[in-house]
């Protein structure tokens, strides 16, 4: 019996043992996960501000009339260049003396640049421009007169048509086909009158030639390279009484071989002294009026003018319009040798000027369709 008890217990403790070995073990208790420490993020710092440098006022520009600033006084280069550049600085000394303001003189390329420039620069400058000029400037930027010349008492000009003399030439109709020479497309008695003539008559010229001034085109007849040459005409002095519009333009055929220059340049015949364009040419041709006569005359042109850029300050246009009264004359050797001299403009003194005065050339540039763009097409 106790064999049978001892056998029943020793295998209830192996089948015991059985059973532990066969459960399964139970799991390992894992350690909690640690979280991560919190990172700080850095406080980006504001950069510090940095001063701008205060803005420097510009410098003011020099006032106009110092040397640093001059005023600008444009002629046309419509006689000779050359002596115009060269007698310049009488006319800006003069000026200068007698406003205590600076000035520069300057010739520029044609009359369309004169007036370009005009416009370009309009509170600085000062023109010396024909009726045309001042018509297209003040249309252009409204370019002001101020003064127009005399000579010799007349405030007025006219064309010349200048022709050989020993052409057949003796009516304007007779220049049908004929080559014909202008100083300049903006010129008014080189250019404007004369085309504006032509077209009333109905004449078709021929080959025309710009020839780059008055001089210039009466030289392109007495050399032979135009048949007719169109250029300013002033009335001649007279050995008595004055010249009227009823009396030929030209000198009395009795005088014609005696024409030549004097020791001073001037243009004589007998008693007669010639003051139309070909008295700017003696130098080249002293023979110039035994070989070119004038055919005829257009109406009368008004005269050139000093005109102001339409920005040039009010109060310094009456002291330099009261300077220039003064510096032309006959009687002052600075102008008889610059703007007086037939080689310049020939001024003898000046007048006050309006703006309707130029209505008779407004409508002529009108009628021709003339503008600064078509000169010279």
């Amino acid at each position: 019996m106790k064999k049978v008890s001892y056998l029943l217990f020793a295998m209830l403790v192996i089948g015991t043992l059985v059973l532990s070995a066969c459960s399964p073990a139970a799991p390992a208790e894992e350690p909690a996960a640690e979280e991560p420490a919190a990172v700080e993020e850095p406080v980006a710092e504001e950069p510090a501000a940095v001063e701008e440098p205060a803005a420097e006022e510009p410098a003011p520009a020099p006032e106009l009339g110092s040397p640093d600033n001059p005023i600008k006084v444009l002629f046309v280069p419509s006689v000779d260049v050359d002596f115009m550049i060269s007698s310049g600085d009488l006319i800006a000394d003069a000026l200068k003396e007698a406003t205590g303001y600076t000035f520069e003189v300057s010739v520029p390329t044609s009359y369309a640049a004169t007036i370009e420039e005009m416009c370009a620069s309009p509170d600085d400058t000062i023109g010396f421009i024909p009726a045309l000029g001042y018509v297209l400037a003040n249309q252009l930027c409204g370019v002001k007169p101020g003064l127009a010349s005399v000579r010799y008492g007349w405030n007025v000009y006219w064309t010349g048509f200048y022709v050989a003399r020993d052409s057949e030439y003796q009516s304007l109709e007779d220049l049908a086909g004929a080559t014909w020479a202008y100083p300049d497309a903006g010129s008014t008695s080189g250019y404007l009158y004369p085309s504006s003539i032509f077209a009333d008559l109905g004449i078709e010229v021929g080959e025309t030639v710009e020839a780059g001034g008055h001089p210039q085109a009466v030289l392109a007849v007495y050399n032979g390279q135009a048949d007719v040459a169109t250029a300013y005409f002033s009335a001649p002095l007279l050995p008595e009484g004055s010249w009227t519009v009823d009396m030929s333009p030209d000198v009395p055929d009795d005088v014609v071989e005696s024409c030549a220059p004097d020791a001073d340049g001037k243009l004589y015949c007998g008693d007669y002294r010639v003051l139309d364009a070909r008295s700017a040419v003696t130098a080249d041709a002293p023979d110039i009026v035994q070989n070119v006569r004038i055919l005829t005359l257009s109406k009368e042109i008004p005269n050139d003018t000093m005109s102001f850029g339409p920005e040039f300050p009010e109060d310094m246009k009456q002291g330099i319009i009261d300077a220039m009264i003064s510096f032309v004359s006959l009687d002052n050797q600075a102008c008889v040798d610059s703007l007086c001299n037939e080689n310049f403009y020939n001024w003898t003194a000046v007048d006050t000027i309006a703006d309707e005065n130029f209505d008779g050339v407004r409508i002529l540039v009108a009628q021709q369709g003339i503008t600064l763009e078509s000169l010279g097409e």
